[in-house]
């Protein structure tokens, strides 16, 4: 088995992983601190809560069109795709600066909507350019490192973001998210990548593989019958289904995500069974982004040992047994199984990502990313809804217990789908 230190130093090494990952912490800084800042930002202007929580649906909704932007991240050159759209969302957020009274919050909204579309396109393309630029065997140890820089910038960003919009307003946060978005356009543009020539569009190719002539007088656009734009959209979810590897992967971690929001929901009601303030839960936070930046640290090396869909199963099963123990009101054990939560929980989606990096032609590679992104992270909300009404059915014990029964269940069954 390869060494942690060995793989990390390969990984670190190269010229093209270490600027993607690079170009993950400069746009994870202002990326994480815009996100916390923009929900603040609205509840000062407004003082509502439900406008503030719209931030968040804003920049998450855009994941259900996964499968259709997904399509974007197939046609064009990715590298230059991912600098065209760093420095797009760059000049997009500067507009934020006229947002100072309630009546410009549509303003922010439509920043943070295409702010989210962008991201679904640009995190599809980065996945499949990856797969050209570093070595297969290297996928899973450059996803954890990956997990690792964003998990954090997610413990450094809040607090610098906080810190910025208390001194000087949520513009300046645009302003710093801005300059580190051209900062990762910047590093894009150094990594030295060989792409092969983007996917025919659909004035060159047919379903058979022939070449059809091209008339000046017909757009594109009209070229293409909508049954054909349809199934092009379609392409990565049909992938994803047929795939052996792959549909158990991607169904355990749809579970994993629903479960998660279910669980995901209590968190205020479990700091009141320990008789903390609300504050107390954002160290619960800090506990499980330590977890995950440990586990990314060890990805690749146990990727390699037990295979995708082990290591997704035993994350899985570890997420669920640290869920339950939360029904036991102590303090320490509550951090503990926080951490382990960070541990376990990211198994699943970095296990099924490098599968999807490994198992899918570098054309259809964006489709599929963003596709799995959709049926990952869309029952995360749903979960959510559903643990914000079963907190005041159920004594908070016995859902804690069914929560995480619910995650080892899902692990067995992956398990069991892994030796037949």
């Amino acid at each position: 088995m390869t060494s942690t230190p060995w793989a990390t130093t390969r990984v670190l090494g190269d010229r093209n992983a270490g600027l993607y990952l690079a170009g993950v912490v400069v746009s994870g800084l202002g990326s994480s601190a815009m996100w916390l800042v923009a929900g603040v930002w609205v509840k000062d202007l407004t003082g509502s809560d439900a406008l503030a929580a719209l931030c968040a649906f804003a920049l998450w909704a855009p994941v259900l069109a996964g499968p259709l932007l997904g399509t974007l991240a197939d046609r064009p050159r990715r590298r230059a795709l991912l600098i065209t759209t760093n420095l797009g969302l760059a000049a997009l957020l500067l507009t934020l600066f006229a947002v100072d009274t309630p009546g410009d919050l549509w303003l922010l909204y439509t920043v943070l909507l295409v702010y989210g579309a962008a991201g679904v396109v640009a995190d599809a393309a980065e996945s499949a350019l990856v797969t050209t630029a570093i070595d297969k065997s290297l996928l899973g140890d450059f996803n954890g490192l990956r997990m690792t820089a964003n998990e954090s910038m997610k413990l450094v960003a809040p607090l610098a973001g906080a810190g910025l919009y208390a001194a000087y307003g949520g513009a300046t946060v645009a302003l710093l998210d801005a300059v580190t978005f051209v900062a990762a356009a910047g590093v894009y543009g150094l990594a030295r990548v060989r792409e092969g020539a983007p996917e025919p569009g659909p004035s060159t190719a047919q379903a058979g593989g022939e070449v059809a002539p091209k008339t000046p007088l017909t757009s594109p656009a009209l070229e293409q019958p909508t049954a054909g734009r349809r199934a092009r959209t379609t392409e990565g979810a049909r992938h994803l289904l047929a795939d052996e590897r792959l549909r158990p992967l991607v169904l355990a971690g749809a579970t994993t995500m629903l479960l998660s929001g279910i669980n995901g929901a209590l968190i205020y009601a479990v700091v009141e069974s320990l008789g903390h303030s609300p504050a107390y839960t954002g160290l619960l936070y800090v506990a499980q982004g330590i977890g995950s930046i440990t586990i990314g640290l060890t990805t690749g090396p146990l990727l390699r040992r037990l295979g995708e869909l082990p290591f997704a199963a035993y994350g899985i099963a570890l997420t669920g047994s640290a869920v339950a123990l939360r029904a036991l009101p102590n303090d320490t054990l509550t951090l503990a199984c926080s951490t382990a939560i960070g541990i376990g929980l990211p198994c699943a989606l970095t296990a099924t990502l490098t599968a999807i990096q490994r198992r899918t032609p570098p054309e259809l590679l964006g489709r599929t990313t963003a596709t799995a992104h959709t049926l990952l992270f869309a029952p995360t909300a749903v979960g959510m809804a559903i643990g914000a009404g079963l907190v005041e059915l159920i004594n908070l014990q016995v859902l804690l217990v069914a929560v995480g029964a619910g995650f080892v269940l899902s692990a067995a069954r992956l398990l069991r789908h892994c030796r037949r």
